[in-house]
C-alpha cells in the first residue's frame, strides 16, 4: 500500500512522450520570435546558408540547362594552355584568339587540368558543371565567413544568391578565370580567420598565381602579418608567397624570364575602352592616357595610406583577441581586407564585366560596416547591381558606380575605429 498522502503516478506512454517533445519543439521553434531570429539574427545565419546553398545547386543546374552558353574567353584559354601541352614554355609564344597569355603560371596549370578533363576544352557543358562546383564552393566559403563573423543579418544572403544574374552568368555561362582565383582567395581568408597563417598564405599565393587582381587585398594582409606574426613571422609568410610564385613560374622563368614577368604581371597593360564599365563618361583619349593611369595610382596609394593606421589598429586587436576562439573577432580582420580590395576596385584603370566577382560577395559586409540606414545600404547595393547589368555601359551607369563606391568608402572611413561593443559581444559569445 502506498504511503498516506502519496498516489501512484501512471507511467508515461510513448505517445505522451512524443507529444511532449512536439509541444516543446513547437514552443521553441514554431513561434514568431524564432522566425524573426532566423531572418534577423546573425547567429542563426547558418540555417539560411544551408537552405540557400541547396537552392543554388538547383538554380545553377537550371541556368546551365536552359540558358545558352556564351563564348568569350574559354576557347582562348584552351588555346593558350594547349601551347604548354605541346611543349612551349616561352610565354611570348603562348596566345589565343583574344591575344597573348596575360595570366600567371597558376592559371596555366589549373586550366591545363580543365583542358584534359573537358576533352581538350571541347566538352563545354561539363566545364559549366565544373564551374557550378566552383560557384558552390565559393558561396559556401563566403557563407562561412559571414556566419563566423556575425556581421550581417541572414536575410542578406538572399541578396547574395538571388539578385545577381550577372554573377551566375560569369561563373556558369562565361567560364572566366576570375571565379577560380576568388575561390582560392576566400579559402585563404577562412584560414586566416582560424589562425592557419602558413596555409592561408599558400592559398593566397595560389590565388595570385591565377589572376593578379588578388594583390588588391595585399596591403591589408601585410598589416595583418606584421600585427600577428611579428617581423620574422612576416618575412616567413612573404617568403612562402614569393616561393610559391617562383616554384609555379620556374619552367617559364628558366625559358624566358623577361617574357614571363612582362606577360603575367604586366601592370601597364592597356585595356580596351569599349569594354569599360567604370569610365564610360571619359573620352577614349583620356582613358588611355598615361597621366590618367598615374593619377589613379596616386589616389589608390594615398587612400591606402589614410586607412593604414586604423587598419593596423584593427589587426593588432585581432591578433590579441584571436586566441579567444570567438568568431566575431574575425570582423577585425575582414574589414581591412575587404576595404583594401574595394579601394583597388574603385580606382582601377578599367573594370570589365567579369571583374564584378572581385568584390560582389563582400559588398554586404562592407555596407553593414557603414553608418547608413538599412534602406540606403540596400539602395546602394541595388544601384551597383544595376550598373554592372547595364550593357553596354553608359555615362550614367559608370558615374553611378563611382558614386556608390565612394559612398561605401566614406561610410567605412567615418566608422574607422573598432566598434566599442565588440568586447561585450566577445564576452557574451564565450
Amino acid at each position: 500500500m502506498a504511503p498516506p498522502g502519496k498516489r501512484h503516478r501512471a507511467p508515461s506512454t510513448k505517445i505522451q512522450v512524443i507529444k511532449g517533445r512536439l509541444l516543446k519543439f513547437q514552443a521553441k521553434y514554431l513561434t514568431t520570435d524564432f522566425a524573426k531570429r532566423l531572418v534577423l539574427d546573425p547567429s542563426w545565419l547558418w540555417v539560411s546558408a544551408i537552405l540557400l546553398l541547396v537552392g543554388e545547386l538547383f538554380v545553377n543546374v537550371l541556368v546551365i540547362q536552359r540558358v545558352p552558353y556564351t563564348e568569350i574567353d574559354w576557347i582562348a584559354y584552351m588555346q593558350e594552355v594547349e601551347g604548354v601541352v605541346n611543349g612551349t614554355w616561352d610565354y611570348s609564344k603562348l596566345k589565343g584568339d583574344t591575344g597573348p597569355l596575360v595570366y600567371p603560371a597558376g592559371f596555366v596549370y589549373i586550366f591545363t587540368i580543365l583542358y584534359y578533363i573537358t576533352n581538350y576544352g571541347r566538352n563545354i557543358r561539363f566545364a559549366q558543371y565544373i564551374f557550378c562546383g566552383f560557384y558552390l564552393v565559393t558561396v559556401a566559403l563566403v557563407f562561412r565567413i559571414y556566419s563566423k563573423s556575425r556581421k550581417i543579418p541572414p536575410y542578406m544572403l538572399i541578396f547574395i544568391c538571388c539578385t545577381s544574374y550577372r554573377v551566375h552568368s560569369i561563373y556558369v555561362l562565361r567560364l572566366f578565370n576570375d571565379p577560380v582565383a576568388m575561390m582560392f582567395l576566400y579559402l585563404s581568408v577562412n584560414l586566416f580567420m582560424d589562425g592557419y597563417w602558413t596555409l592561408g598564405s599558400t592559398f593566397f599565393s595560389l590565388a595570385v598565381s591565377i589572376k593578379m587582381n588578388i594583390l588588391l587585398f595585399a596591403p591589408a594582409l601585410l598589416l595583418a602579418y606584421i600585427a600577428s606574426q611579428g617581423f620574422y613571422g612576416t618575412i616567413k609568410q612573404l617568403s612562402i608567397c614569393a616561393g610559391i610564385q617562383l616554384l609555379l613560374g620556374a619552367p617559364f622563368l628558366l625559358t624566358n624570364p623577361v617574357a614571363y614577368m612582362v606577360g603575367s604581371f604586366n601592370l601597364g597593360r592597356i585595356f580596351l575602352f569599349e569594354w569599360t564599365v567604370n569610365w564610360r563618361f571619359l573620352s577614349e583619349e583620356l582613358f588611355v592616357h598615361p597621366g590618367f593611369h598615374i593619377s589613379l595610382l596616386l589616389l589608390h596609394v594615398g587612400l591606402l595610406a589614410i586607412f593604414a593606421k586604423p587598419w593596423f589598429r584593427y589587426m593588432k586587436s585581432f591578433a590579441k583577441l584571436q586566441p579567444t576562439g570567438v568568431g566575431i573577432v574575425s570582423q577585425l580582420l575582414l574589414l581591412p581586407l575587404f576595404t583594401a580590395n574595394l579601394i583597388g576596385v574603385a580606382f582601377s584603370r578599367s573594370l570589365h564585366y567579369q571583374f564584378y566577382v572581385w568584390y560582389f560577395h563582400t559588398l554586404p559586409y562592407l555596407l553593414w560596416s557603414t553608418p547608413y540606414s538599412i534602406w540606403l545600404r540596400l539602395c546602394i547595393l541595388g544601384l551597383i547591381e544595376m550598373s554592372w547589368n547595364t550593357f553596354p555601359s553608359t555615362n550614367v551607369s559608370s558615374a553611378m558606380l563611382h558614386v556608390c563606391h565612394l559612398l561605401i568608402i566614406y561610410g567605412i572611413f567615418s566608422k574607422r575605429n573598432p566598434p566599442k561593443d565588440l568586447d561585450i559581444n566577445i564576452n557574451k559569445d564565450k
